[in-house]
């Protein structure tokens, strides 16, 4: 009887393989669905970062020991894109993901606010490991998101902030 080949390739399979995953780390996080009025259109603006693998996405940031999710929200907020005068209106929601990180699963956890920028809503400084800042017509800042939880919880903003007669 005669043997089957082998597998073209297989022996290169399974040397590629990931290594086992070792720990699992939780990662709390905070952040904001930053909003305001466009001066010349009067339609509501959210304000999203384009991260260093070119997706846009809310500020968000790790919650530091001692502190709350809402301050940690308004200090991303500030540092991420030098907005300084804000109203934390009201907590959105949570949304959890996880992702591998070498020989870990990280699992991140991310309480988001609905945040209404004010003063000088145009003066806006990213941090360098960003591609990009902007304020976006609401629609367009639903295309552009790259994450179809944190598009559910805008969606849920812009209701609050319509039901609130804002």
């Amino acid at each position: 009887m005669k043997r089957p080949k082998p597998i073209q390739g297989f022996k290169n399979y399974l040397t590629r393989r990931k290594p086992a995953i070792n720990e699992v780390v939780r990662e709390p996080t905070a952040g904001g669905i930053v909003w305001r009025r466009s001066e010349q259109t009067k339609e509501i603006e959210i304000l999203l970062i384009q991260d260093a693998k070119d997706r846009w996405t809310i500020p968000k940031g790790h919650i530091e020991e001692g502190e709350s999710p809402r301050d940690t929200a308004e200090r991303e907020i500030r540092e991420e894109t030098g907005l300084q005068k804000m109203k934390v209106m009201s907590w959105l929601g949570k949304i959890n993901f996880r992702y591998r990180r070498q020989n870990s699963l990280v699992l991140m956890s991310t309480q988001i606010y609905l945040v209404q920028a004010q003063g000088d809503t145009n003066n806006l400084k990213k941090e360098d490991w960003m591609n990009g800042i902007d304020w976006l017509p609401a629609t367009e800042a639903l295309d552009r998101i790259e994450y179809e939880d944190i598009g559910k919880i805008i969606l849920l903003g812009l209701k609050k902030i319509r039901d609130a007669g804002l």
